[in-house]
């Protein structure tokens, strides 16, 4: 599922997400809990604000690569 994600640019562009939005509902990304690379993509493992994890995917082969949603998992512990 393709999402519009907004990152925090350091040194790098896009060095690691702060919000994204599904549908009509935006996300803050309170905490990267993990990332890792294959040659096409970066991979970021997040907690949003509404105590869910989600994995990330943004395609770095590309200029303006694409973000898509690879996985979600609704927190046990929810707020």
């Amino acid at each position: 599922m393709k999402i519009y994600v907004q990152c925090h640019s350091g040194r790098k562009a896009e060095e690691r997400p702060v919000r994204f939005r599904l549908a009509e509902h935006e996300y803050i990304v309170e905490e990267v809990l993990d990332q890792w690379y294959d040659p096409d993509h970066i991979f970021f493992k997040v907690l949003a604000d509404d105590g869910n994890l989600y994995i990330l995917r943004h395609e770095t082969s590309t200029p303006d690569g694409e973000w898509e949603l690879v996985s979600f998992r609704e927190s046990r512990g929810q707020r």
